[in-house]
């Protein structure tokens, strides 16, 4: 087998373990207190308590470490495009799980994102581009701070306009904007990290990577998206929040990677075509997804999250 192969194989294993991880805190959220987002002492106490949450979050730390197979073997925009083909699973697991009801565009957008993973796919066939092991440190930052300090604002603001009255039910896609735009900080830090794993001996590894910016961007990222991402998931249904939150993610990475770790497109035409076309036929999902839930939806969120807690 190739290693692109196995880059794709990783791929669909990090999808597994990252729909499978999400799932399981949803259902976790479910039982717990409202979580506060101001509060973020209190929300890491109250995870740490319950073991289903844990569980879910060791799946997603999985998913991590398949993450970083991935980058090592595959282009970051071929990676991407293989990443949120995750979305079908997530869809297929909150429904059967979770009980979300899916609405038509959201079952359209699994047709259109099962096609795009092929195109993905068929673009890495004969594949001889080179895969960046490392990125501008002044490109990095340029991209990694504003996009910081604009998804903290966007998850602010959305936390204001849901504290209002007489306003829509929030679907999530304020909050996956923001939380996409962290975890796409900390997708071009696995990214890095991953570059540095080739360091022959792990003293050598640690000390190279101390000497590099991401993982103090890991380190950021996992502390706000471990708050913002958790509060947000327990509002909102997981169909609709994690979809968003890994588009966007798939946008940054793809768009400040390709341009930070200096990793070139495919020459031909016809593979060219195929990994734009796929990765943007993937993204164009985001247009089809409701910004709000029906208001049916909405009260049966409200009413399931009242016998969680048992009012």
């Amino acid at each position: 087998m190739t290693s692109w192969w196995w880059g794709v194989a990783a791929a669909l294993l990090a999808n597994v373990l990252y729909s499978t991880g999400f799932v399981l805190e949803k259902r976790a959220l479910a039982s717990l207190p409202p979580l506060s987002a101001g509060r973020p002492a209190r929300v890491v106490r109250l995870l740490a308590g319950s073991p289903l949450w844990i569980g879910g979050c060791l799946v997603l730390a999985c998913g991590f470490g398949a993450q970083l197979a991935v980058y090592r073997t595959l282009p970051i925009a071929a990676a991407q495009g293989l990443f949120v083909s995750g979305l079908v699973l997530l869809l297929l697991l909150s429904s059967a799980v979770l009980g979300e009801q899916r609405s038509g565009r959201e079952r359209h957008g699994v047709a259109v994102i099962t096609v795009a993973l092929l195109m993905v796919v068929a673009s890495l066939h004969n594949t001889s581009e080179p895969i960046s092991r490392h990125a501008s440190f002044g490109v990095l930052m340029a991209l990694c701070v504003p996009s910081l300090a604009g998804g903290l604002l966007l998850y602010w603001t959305a936390e204001r306009k849901a504290g209002r009255r007489h306003r829509l039910p929030t679907s999530g896609v304020a909050y996956g904007v923001a939380v996409g735009l962290l975890y796409g900080v900390s997708s071009l830090a696995i990214k890095g990290v991953a570059g540095l794993l080739s360091v022959s001996g792990l003293p050598s590894a640690v000390l190279a990577l101390a000497a590099t910016p991401y993982p103090y961007l890991l380190v950021v990222t996992g502390a706000a998206g471990l708050v913002l991402s958790q509060t947000a998931l327990q509002r909102c249904r997981a169909s609709l929040f994690v979809p968003v939150g890994s588009t966007i993610n798939c946008v940054f990475t793809v768009a400040g990677g390709g341009i930070a770790f200096s990793e070139p497109l495919p020459t031909d035409p016809l593979r060219l075509i195929l990994r734009l076309g796929g990765t943007g036929l993937a993204l164009s999902v985001l247009l089809l997804l409701p910004r709000h839930d029906q208001p049916q939806q909405a009260h049966t969120g409200r009413k399931s999250l009242h016998e969680a807690h048992g009012i």
